[in-house]
């Protein structure tokens, strides 16, 4: 029982967070949407559908956090400066997202009321 709810909030938050997953592999090289969800599913056997991911990659391209280029008739992303500098904003904010979630988990300051 335990190791489900656990893999369900796994499952949740790599799902919430793909789109920091994205930058952060971009950072390291250039991707298509096909090698994304490989990625994902390979390495946190999680199964994204394209719809997911290429929503997600164009959302990011309309924001300037990547930029996609055609290779051979396939649409391959890279990261732009500004992508870099959200995913460099998000890990210094990582001890605060982690505290959020602990409160969150722990039902917040209940020696508040």
């Amino acid at each position: 029982m335990v190791s489900k709810i656990v893999e369900n909030l796994r499952r949740r938050a790599i799902k919430t967070f793909m789109d920091m997953l994205i930058l952060s592999e971009l950072r390291e090289k250039p991707l298509s949407g096909y090698d994304i969800i490989g990625l994902v599913h390979k390495r946190f056997n999680v199964l994204v559908s394209s719809g997911t991911v290429y929503s997600l990659l164009y959302s990011l391209e309309r924001k300037g956090l990547v930029i996609a280029d055609l290779d051979n008739r396939k649409r391959v992303y890279t990261l732009t400066d500004k992508g870099a500098e959200t995913l460099e904003t998000v890990g210094r904010a990582n001890a605060e997202i982690n505290g959020l979630v602990q409160n969150l988990i722990s039902g917040g300051n209940k020696s508040a009321n």
